[in-house]
């Protein structure tokens, strides 16, 4: 099964050697990493460039202006050739050399639609310092009224998928993420499946949870989705989201002391 990975970079050349080292260290092979630019000033695109011969022509760079990251993300998909699509954000890398083997695996030997996992959070300056853990668990229905819902960074879908019911409402200036999953997930049933794994390592600082101001303007973009999904959902749905992940921070800072 051919993997498409979405990488939107903006003046990413201090993190995209990271990102682009773990997608070559993996041992399922069959792939194509699509680059998405959006101008740098930077030198992110000669880094990219740098790693052209590397990929033996697996990798795909496109650079052009867009209208912030879920329309990179958008222009990307466009240009995705594989059976599934997997975004990997350019200050993000896999956990391990096995990630694109046990997606694979689960797409192979289920008959299912996407797929979801782990996550571990880090400091940016600093990646083997764990700020949070995410520990993710199986869809049930109505999970995300109850305050469940996936770790993007470790979501995969067939691109037939996308096709047939969109990627990313642009009108989310944040949580674009949040109501697509829950657009294919809850509104449309697709078939998944929980990896117990942990696939991919985030730097801390991402469009949602960076700043106070972000993250409080995407649990309105989140009610948001919810409405335009036709879904109900209590008015305490906020608080239920963001207090285990207040908790699972609190965790952290103590086991570091």
């Amino acid at each position: 099964m051919k993997f498409s990975i979405i990488t939107a970079t903006y003046n990413s050349a201090a993190t995209l050697a990271d990102t682009l080292d773990s997608i070559l260290r993996q041992t399922h092979q069959d792939y194509e990493v699509i680059i998405q630019d959006g101008v740098s000033t930077d030198n992110t695109l000669d880094i990219a460039q740098s790693y052209e011969q590397r990929f033996g022509g697996r990798l795909r760079i496109f650079s052009e202006k867009d209208n912030g990251l879920y329309d990179a993300m958008n222009r990307g998909i466009s240009h995705a050739t594989g059976d599934v699509i997997g975004i990997l954000n350019s200050d993000d890398f896999y956990a391990d050399d096995k990630v694109l083997e046990r997606i694979n695996e689960a797409f192979v030997h289920d008959d299912i639609d996407c797929t979801y996992a782990d996550l571990v959070y880090v400091m940016y300056a600093d990646t083997t310092q764990v700020v949070r853990r995410w520990h993710g668990s199986q869809y049930t229905a109505g999970g995300f009224a109850r305050g469940w819902h996936p770790a993007h960074p470790t979501f995969y879908v067939k691109r037939e998928c996308l096709s047939k019911y969109g990627a990313f409402d642009t009108s989310f200036a944040v949580s674009a993420d949040f109501e697509l999953m829950l657009r294919l997930i809850e509104k449309h049933g697709m078939k998944s499946r929980y990896l117990p794994y942990c696939l991919v390592v985030m730097r801390e600082g991402g469009e949602s949870n960076g700043t106070l101001r972000n993250v409080i303007r995407g649990n309105c973009n989140i009610m948001r989705a919810f409405r335009k999904n036709g879904i109900k959902v209590s008015i305490f749905y906020p608080i239920k989201r963001l207090l285990p992940k207040v908790a699972e921070r609190i965790r952290n800072i103590r086991f570091r002391l």
